[in-house]
């Protein structure tokens, strides 16, 4: 056999080991990855293909789920609710971690390490135990934030009110994640070269002239992921709301978000089948708006 046939098998052979030891490592990820994620989709998937009647059971039924989810205004009426979080929520956390990032990367804030830690330290923090204590300072009786405002000689403002309730969700929420998106922004910005911070610095570049053309330039991935993150975060809010709805009842209604709203479908009124159906559209919902924005920001950077 000549040498570079013997060559080329010997290669072969390697590459098959390799690929026999990747799928032999990734097998376990794949077989949990299976049963908790794939197999679930595809049985709630099945389900909403059903509906469940007192005479009959289990009854095919196509797609009457999907057509009556897109019918029903407790369904429409918590897609707009998360929109305007949305709308609202993002631009204010994300513009605040893209502050703090920003400073703390200057190297101009004293305890940086520390600041950093404290920033993040709210993320560590479940959001069970998140919205309970926020629960309680917005009490309107006995929380601090109305103790504070009596101590001034203020009328309090009621925070769990239904007109106040989803600001108050929106403070929970950021206090919740900018920590965590400041590290996402901090960590693209320390992998920017210092030779370009130097450059700019000789050419007379001040701190705001190089956040504005060397720093806000390199976050644009970092930002693209948070806001996507944000944006699939937005819809499935849950836990916040969820929480607060036992606190203030009157201000949170079962459909308060369509997250909440299958919840309670299933677990309260065992509409299994149709609350399938609501998270799955829900799912579609996330999908669109997450590729549209992608699409436009890619857009923008192309014509950039």
């Amino acid at each position: 056999m000549a040498p570079s046939a013997l060559t080329a098998r010997r290669r072969r052979g390697i590459h098959a080991g390799q690929t026999r030891t990747a799928w032999l490592l990734t097998l376990p990820f794949l077989l949990v990855f299976a049963a908790f994620f794939t197999v679930p989709l595809v049985y709630s998937a099945y389900l909403s293909l059903f509906t469940s009647q007192l005479v009959g059971g289990e009854v095919f039924s196509g797609l009457d789920n999907y057509t009556r989810a897109l019918h029903d205004p407790n369904f429409w009426d918590g897609l707009r609710r998360v929109a305007l979080f949305l709308c609202v929520q993002m631009p204010i956390m994300l513009a605040a971690s893209v502050f703090i990032a920003l400073a703390l990367d200057s190297r101009r804030v004293r305890g940086s390490k520390v600041v950093r830690m404290l920033i993040f330290v709210p993320y560590a923090v479940p959001s069970v135990v998140a919205t309970l204590m926020w629960g309680y300072l917005y009490g309107k009786d006995f929380g601090l934030v109305t103790q504070l405002f009596h101590a001034v000689g203020l009328d309090a403002p009621n925070l769990l009110a239904p007109g106040k309730i989803l600001g108050s969700t929106m403070n929970i929420v950021c206090w919740e994640f900018i920590g965590y998106n400041m590290i996402v922004l901090y960590a693209a910005l320390r992998s920017v070269p210092d030779d370009l911070y130097e450059a700019a610095e000789i050419d007379g570049a001040g701190q705001w002239r190089i956040a504005w053309s060397i720093k806000l330039p390199a976050l644009r991935p970092a930002l693209l992921l948070t806001i996507i993150f944000s944006i699939i975060g937005s819809f499935q809010l849950f836990n916040e709301p969820n929480l607060l709805f036992n606190i203030a009842p009157n201000a949170i209604g079962s459909d308060f978000t369509p997250n909440l709203y299958a919840y309670n479908l299933a677990f309260r009124n065992q509409e299994n089948n149709y609350a399938a159906a609501i998270a799955f559209l829900l799912g579609f919902v996330i999908m669109i708006v997450s590729f549209v924005v992608q699409g436009i920001i890619n857009r923008k950077e192309r014509r950039a």
